[in-house]
């Protein structure tokens, strides 16, 4: 049976995340709808990233094996007519090796944090970012995230609930700048624990308001003690960037 790769864009500010549950409307469940009505029978599909409830994507990848002979760009066209109601938009879909998985197989994932640091209060951005008024000092925010580049035991930063055997995890490369009003914030690994980006954000933000120094974050990152970390930062200012094979 031919497998297909989907690239898929969202906002998640509606969604109860990408996984299906049982307590509200899921991406994946919307997507597996509009796969039903193309293929006449229900369809799994996998997804590369397990995203929140509140969080975005930009460029999610997931896989599924489809019973019919269609063309890859139909598929596309017909998924975009069914999901038009939904903010989902499915950006390309291409053919792929039948033993391609979307999760398995990535390499590095890339999620962007994004701060809007102003006093008045946010309108088209309301549910695509954290605001905060308080100045913040973004390069001391780099500088002090960096210590969390390599490998390291991110247990501070994982959610109580994270089903992840290990919570070791390596962090490729961290970067925080700020333009105009907006402070972004990226990080590159090849796979994240459940809450540990947000819980990382929420951190790194004490230290931009001068609340934490540097020394700080090393001793919650070493304590491996989720009581050390910082209220995790929103879900909305979160979004799945890029993911690499």
């Amino acid at each position: 049976m031919p497998r297909f790769k989907c690239i898929v864009e969202y906002d998640g500010t509606h969604f109860v995340g990408w996984q299906r549950q049982l307590n509200g409307r899921s991406v994946q469940e919307a997507i597996e709808q509009a796969i039903e009505k193309i293929a006449e029978k229900k369809i799994i599909i996998s997804g590369a990233g397990r995203t929140d409830a509140g969080v975005h994507a930009v460029h999610q990848v997931f896989h599924f094996d489809f019973n019919k002979d269609i063309d890859a760009k139909k598929i596309t066209d017909a998924l975009n007519f069914y999901l038009k109601n939904e903010s989902i938009s499915i950006l390309k879909t291409e053919l792929t090796n039948a033993d391609f998985d979307s999760r398995r197989d990535a390499k590095l994932r890339i999620y962007k944090y994004v701060i809007i640091n102003r006093e008045s209060p946010l309108s088209i951005e309301k549910d695509r970012a954290w605001q905060l008024k308080i100045k913040l000092d973004e390069k001391k925010m780099n500088d002090a995230a960096q210590i969390l580049i390599g490998t390291h035991d991110f247990t501070t930063f994982r959610s109580a609930s994270c089903g992840a055997k290990s919570p070791i995890k390596t962090m490729e490369k961290i970067n925080i700048f700020k333009k105009n009003d907006y402070i972004y914030s990226y990080f590159e690994s090849q796979s994240f624990l459940q809450h540990q980006v947000r819980s990382m954000m929420g951190c790194i933000k004490l230290v931009g308001e001068n609340k934490w120094a540097k020394k700080d974050l090393l001793d919650a990152l070493n304590s491996k003690d989720r009581s050390k970390c910082a209220s995790p930062a929103p879900a909305a200012g979160l979004y799945l960037e890029n993911i690499f094979y």
